[in-house]
């Protein structure tokens, strides 16, 4: 009350958070008679502190000497927690821009001024000027094939009376590179509805895009990969049918030349078919692998005469051999397929004349490049790169480039299943391929294969026999394939052998149980009727425990076949195949269980 006051110094509203240092300032002001302005805490009655905001000033007589002072006081509180509050707002908001991915901005639209938090510098690489970050500057950082787009959709937004909106476009880094950013923009509004500020954040998702998109590619080249499975195993049991009969025509067609001609070509056409599924079923990652523990140096050597071979004489090659290399398992003869692949990839890349190389390396494939490339587990691997110095790929065709059927020669030029083969092997060995190509700057294709700890087994030394091995032994052949069985059995009988057959696994099993002597049981993998071949060899070891298997089919999907390769000690001949291909592996399986 007035009468509270009455006579009391100021010091009746001081409290334990009034300053004592603002306080000698106000005094040591005073008695010189300066005004003074200050801020402090003071006190209600009730104990409640509140902010002040005080002005003191001297009152003089007309001979200077001071008579009183004057002082004008201003609960200042409510300003000064707004202004707390404020601040508090903006060390949150900074906070949270200095900490997020994405780099803020915040667009006054009545004044046009546009600011960045720290972000455009760290996250795209831009020299740290306010100044010019402006609505003008941020223009120029547009690749211009979108900006016209972006200021349509920002137009349309506000017109319309959105309160959001996000959009995709091409952005300069402070490299001068493009990077593919996301723009999510809140709009606010005066009472009006009129726009008067947009806040927004600015993501790279250049690296998220090119993820997806890899991981779409791999989900198509799979797709692919299962219905080209399928085609390639009925597929190789037409051209096996075809390719026997055309070869037991052969050897009765003695004197017709005439004929003899026509049959060797439809075994030529059948073998180019072959060739076909096979590069098919390498590209689908279903053609069963034979790995071995390879000096990956040593291999380069023995493949490059047929490698030259190949090549012009306009074509160098040089073969680069890392010290000190690690070995790896894999299938010696689909890795010359996959070199020979890639230099007629590189002959048709260079036809004027270049250089073909091929470098080994140790190599290391760490957890970021494994998060960013689908099916790759970090680890150590042996690298073979195959470059040469063709006229190049452009980007769109590096992402198509392992699809089969996809080209870019001339009609009648090529299958576009090389680099599709390539893929599969490399794939199914459990490994990496990339391809680096730049237009007019050649082109590197560089494969991982995992190492292994394992010691390269001794060479064996190849057979040279001409003619198809025979034998009188009792084989039960069993295929589904009406066609297929009947060529089968009739190349068998011209072998010497004497043949049973049986339509499936039940009725395999039937005849294995009668006390008939079998001496080989040889069975297609894929049958209908709830029991593949893997199943009826079980089956019938139980009866027979001694029995050879040989396996043969075009497709074996997983009965015989896990992680790319065959199972341990199975005996497989892929269709189709030669005579003396058959011949030979019969002959082999019946040796080796007659010790």
């Amino acid at each position: 009350s007035r009468e509270e006051v009455l006579g009391q110094t100021p010091r009746m509203f001081q409290g334990p958070e009034t300053s004592r240092a603002e306080l000698d300032r106000i005094r040591a002001a005073l008695v010189v008679g300066e005004p003074v302005r200050s801020e402090l805490i003071n006190y209600r009655k009730d104990g409640e502190p509140y902010c002040l905001e005080l002005m003191i000033t001297p009152v003089r007589d007309d001979s200077g000497q001071i008579t009183s002072f004057v002082s004008i006081q201003r609960d200042i509180t409510g300003r000064k927690q707004a202004e707390q509050d404020r601040r508090i707002s903006e060390e949150r908001f900074r906070l949270v821009a200095a900490l997020t991915s994405d780099a803020i901005w915040d667009l006054d639209l009545l004044t046009g001024k546009l600011w960045w938090s720290p972000g455009l510098t760290e996250i795209f690489g831009h020299v740290r000027e306010p100044e010019k970050w402006t609505t003008a500057g941020w223009r120029d950082l547009v690749h211009p094939e979108d900006l016209e787009r972006i200021l349509k959709l920002e137009d349309d937004a506000m017109e319309r009376g959105a309160n959001s909106f996000t959009q995709e476009y091409r952005f300069r880094l402070g490299d001068g590179s493009w990077a593919l950013v996301l723009d999510s923009g809140i709009i606010f509004r005066d009472d009006s509805g009129k726009p008067v500020r947009m806040l927004g954040s600015l993501a790279n998702i250049s690296e998220q895009r090119a993820a997806e998109e890899r991981r779409q590619q791999a989900q198509r080249l799979e797709a692919v990969g299962q219905i080209t499975g399928g085609v390639a195993h009925d597929f190789n049991n037409i051209l096996t049918v075809i390719l026997g009969n055309a070869e037991l025509l052969l050897d009765h067609l003695s004197e017709d030349q005439q004929a003899r001609l026509m049959a060797d070509v439809t075994v030529r056409a059948a073998e180019r078919g072959a060739e076909l599924t096979d590069r098919l079923l390498a590209f689908a990652r279903r053609k069963p692998l034979e790995p071995q523990v390879l000096a990956l140096n040593d291999r380069l050597a023995a493949s490059e005469t047929l490698i030259r071979r190949t090549l012009p004489e306009s074509i160098d090659i040089e073969i680069i051999r890392a010290a000190g290399l690690w070995r790896t398992e894999i299938d010696p003869g689909q890795l010359e397929v996959a070199l020979l692949n890639l230099a007629v990839n590189a002959r048709d890349a260079m036809p004027d004349g270049g250089k073909l190389t091929m470098e080994t390396a140790n190599s290391w494939l760490d957890d970021d490049y494994a998060a960013s490339h689908v099916d790759v587990t970090p680890g150590q691997y042996v690298l073979l790169t195959v470059t040469d110095t063709g006229h190049g790929m452009t980007a769109e065709t590096i992402t198509r480039a392992f699809e089969p059927f996809f080209t870019t020669k001339e009609g009648g030029k090529g299958s576009g299943l090389g680099l599709s083969m390539v893929f599969g092997f490399v794939k199914q060995s459990g490994g990496h391929v990339k391809i680096y190509s730049e237009p007019g700057e050649g082109t590197a294709v560089k494969m991982y294969f995992p190492r292994v700890y394992a010691k390269a087994p001794e060479a064996e030394a190849p057979s040279n026999g001409s003619e198809a091995a025979r034998g009188a032994e009792q084989i039960l052949v069993v295929e589904d394939e009406e066609l297929v069985r009947d060529s089968l059995c009739k190349q068998l009988l011209s072998l010497g052998y004497e043949v049973r057959a049986a339509a499936n696994a039940r009725e395999a099993l039937r005849i294995i149980e009668q006390p008939v002597k079998i001496d080989l049981l040889l069975t297609d993998v894929i049958m209908p009727g709830g029991m593949h071949g893997g199943e009826l060899a079980a089956a019938a070891r139980e009866l027979r425990p001694d029995l050879p298997v040989l396996f043969t089919s075009g497709y074996t999907e997983n009965a015989i076949v896990h992680n790319g390769r065959l199972d341990p000690g199975i005996a497989f001949l892929g269709k189709p195949y030669r005579q003396k291909e058959l011949a030979s592996k019969v002959r082999a399986v019946l040796d080796a269980a007659q010790g």
